[in-house]
């Protein structure tokens, strides 16, 4: 019997950060609208509550990037969610370029208003200046290259890439300002600290990837079983315990140590890989509320 208890303890804030959260309520001064981006298989666990207070005067659409691996019926239940409550929001594959016009659609259509205040000042032919918002690892730099059409920010699978601020001119009618990836300085929900790890937004020297992957394994057995079994061609018995079914995935896909002992790191790694890469499919974390 597995009586493994869900212990997970995930603190992580570079001393870089507070900097950079002070550096962006500079900024915001010059800053007409703030774009931000989440990560559509947990837009919840991936938007940090900190942007709440920056955008109260701006306006604002929200992202959800990386729609090609979320599952897309949860992603339309989240559009309506954001139409409810009276937000704009997009979902984007910046990996194709699929959701871009309809985000530079959204900025010239919200920047309208403000263009129409800077004209009565005497300030013709301004551009919209767009704040790009965005935790670490969530595809910002990917979304800022493709809705420039050219590689312009650096972009890298670990978070942290992006060090420091950069303004890149999309066309003649928006400018886009990068920021660095900023977390909130304590993740005291232990299920957004989780969806976080899950999606590789936490440095690895903050986790356990162990516990991490039996925890994902866990509710991937309880709410994309057909998925699991698929891509590790196995059969997944009712009431079988999570330890066994990665044994299973390990046997399987040859992770083991001499001896025939299950590599447990392997294993592991394999399978929050093949979830963060869409090996295992489409699968969404969060439910709108």
């Amino acid at each position: 019997m597995d009586n493994r208890q869900n212990q997970t303890n995930i603190n992580w804030y570079p001393g870089h950060m507070a900097k950079t959260k002070k550096q962006i309520i500079e900024d915001l001064k010059l800053i007409d609208i703030i774009i931000e981006i989440l990560d559509a298989r947990a837009p919840e666990s991936s938007q940090n509550p900190d942007v709440k207070e920056y955008s109260k005067n701006k306006k604002k659409i929200v992202v959800l990037n990386k729609a090609d691996l979320a599952d897309d019926i949860v992603t339309t239940k989240w559009i309506e969610y954001y139409k409810k409550n009276n937000i704009v929001c997009v979902k984007v594959e910046s990996n194709t370029g699929k959701g871009m016009k309809e985000v530079i659609n959204q900025i010239k259509l919200a920047y309208r208003e403000i263009e129409e205040k800077y004209i009565q000042k005497g300030r013709v032919g301004r551009s919209a200046r767009v704040m790009i918002l965005g935790i670490p690892n969530v595809g910002k730099s990917t979304f800022i290259n493709s809705l420039a059409k050219r590689s312009v920010a650096k972009v890298g699978n670990k978070p942290g890439v992006t060090k420091n601020k950069q303004w890149i001119k999309v066309d003649s009618k928006i400018e886009l300002l990068d920021t660095p990836g900023m977390l909130w300085p304590k993740l005291n929900d232990k299920c957004v600290a989780e969806h976080l790890a899950y999606l590789n937004t936490i440095g690895e020297n903050a986790i356990d990837n162990e516990e991490i992957s039996y925890n994902l394994l866990k509710y991937l057995v309880e709410n994309y079983k057909e998925e699991v079994e698929k891509r590790y061609e196995i059969k997944i018995e009712e009431n079988e315990e999570i330890i066994e079914i990665r044994d299973k995935i390990a046997l399987k896909k040859g992770a083991i140590l001499s001896g025939g002992k299950i590599n447990e790191q392997k294993v592991s790694d394999m399978i929050l890989n093949d979830f963060r890469t869409g090996k295992l499919g489409r699968i969404s974390l969060e439910y709108p509320t």
